[in-house]
């Protein structure tokens, strides 16, 4: 009776997965990314293994051949934003070059699922690249064998958790990458002591609280949305992406006033994650980490260079901060990565 009941269980579970869709749109709906007149764009949608929807967007050149297969690579957003800020930029670059490429939205961001609003999984995160795997590597026009993934900001932190387990990546870029979990731990430069961040961890457990008995959830961290002459300069070069018309962008699921903000009870998982642990373990597929030569966040590429094994490669774009490689396309290194991508996704 009880292995019968896991089996209707199991069954149910199957008859209720979401169905696969994918619809032309129009690039002209959206003003933070630019489409080429040669490539095509889609708005997906696919169920991770959580059964969550995750949304993306899908851009194929025109002229490749859809009874062929061809490689793909998967795009994830910085934390705190939404495909349409950098992810599309370099989704829809990448198709023009040849490449089949999705960018997605993360679980509880955007327009994909989960319940409250921008809540903090990293493992979920992690999940939702392997089920745009999952997505891809059963297209009739994709290759499965030539997966790859970029991960910008947070989400560089997210792709190498995930492609520590799914081998079905197989050649893995990072830029301007944000280990969160080190960032929330330790802060940048290691400069929040022990004792800060069990305050943290207080002020999150007890409005777990709050929340539990109906409070109002409340939100942490992100981008300030007032500059003054105390506004520190790395907050001031989120807030000229994140709060100006250059990479501002709010989806119907949010307010203007909530992006970027993580739900404060939630953030404190970030300090359980340790993404680059075992990152030796990806060998021999390749790794690309590519930063600015002046970007705050160096230091998360260097540390993950430094433990991963062979095939690496550290690259360093000269002049460029964090936030330049997000959507300034004079400067992120767009031969670099078809290179990368062409040599690996043979």
């Amino acid at each position: 009776m009880f292995v019968l009941s896991l089996m209707l269980l199991g069954q149910a579970f199957a008859q209720t997965k979401k169905a696969i869709t994918m619809e032309r749109i129009s690039a002209r709906d959206f003003t933070t990314f630019k489409v080429s007149d040669k490539v095509e764009l889609y708005r997906v949608s696919f169920s991770n293994q959580f059964n969550m929807e995750v949304v993306g967007h899908l851009f194929v050149h025109k002229e490749l051949e859809k009874d062929q297969k061809h490689p793909a690579i998967i795009i994830g957003h910085p934390m705190g934003a939404v495909k349409e800020q950098s992810a599309d930029v370099y989704a829809s670059n990448m198709a023009e070059r040849g490449f089949i490429t999705l960018a997605i939205d993360l679980s509880f961001w955007g327009e994909s699922e989960g319940m409250p609003r921008q809540l903090v999984v990293p493992d979920i995160y992690a999940e939702d690249f392997s089920a745009a795997v999952d997505f891809l590597g059963t297209r009739p026009f994709v290759d499965r064998d030539r997966i790859g993934v970029i991960g910008i900001c947070g989400s560089g932190s997210f792709v190498i958790s995930a492609a520590k387990i799914d081998p079905r990546m197989k050649a893995i870029a990072t830029v301007s990458m944000y280990d969160m979990g080190q960032a929330n731990r330790n802060a940048l430069n290691r400069s929040q002591t022990i004792e800060q961040r069990k305050q943290l961890i207080v002020e999150a457990a007890q409005q777990r609280y709050a929340e539990f008995t109906g409070g109002e959830t409340q939100y942490t961290s992100g981008t300030c949305h007032v500059l003054d002459e105390n506004t520190n300069p790395i907050q001031r070069e989120f807030y000229e992406f994140y709060r100006t018309p250059r990479g501002e962008y709010t989806p119907q699921s949010s307010t203007p006033e909530l992006t970027t903000h993580p739900v404060l009870s939630s953030n404190t998982r970030f300090m359980n994650f340790y993404p680059f642990n075992d990152i030796e373990t990806i060998s021999p597929r390749p790794l690309l980490f590519i930063t600015g030569d002046r970007a705050h966040s160096k230091e998360f590429s260097e540390d993950a260079y430094k433990r991963a094994a062979m095939p690496k490669e550290l690259y360093y774009v000269k002049g460029a901060g964090h936030v330049d490689l997000y959507d300034k396309t004079d400067l992120i290194p767009f031969n670099k990565l078809e290179k990368f991508f062409t040599e690996h996704l043979k």
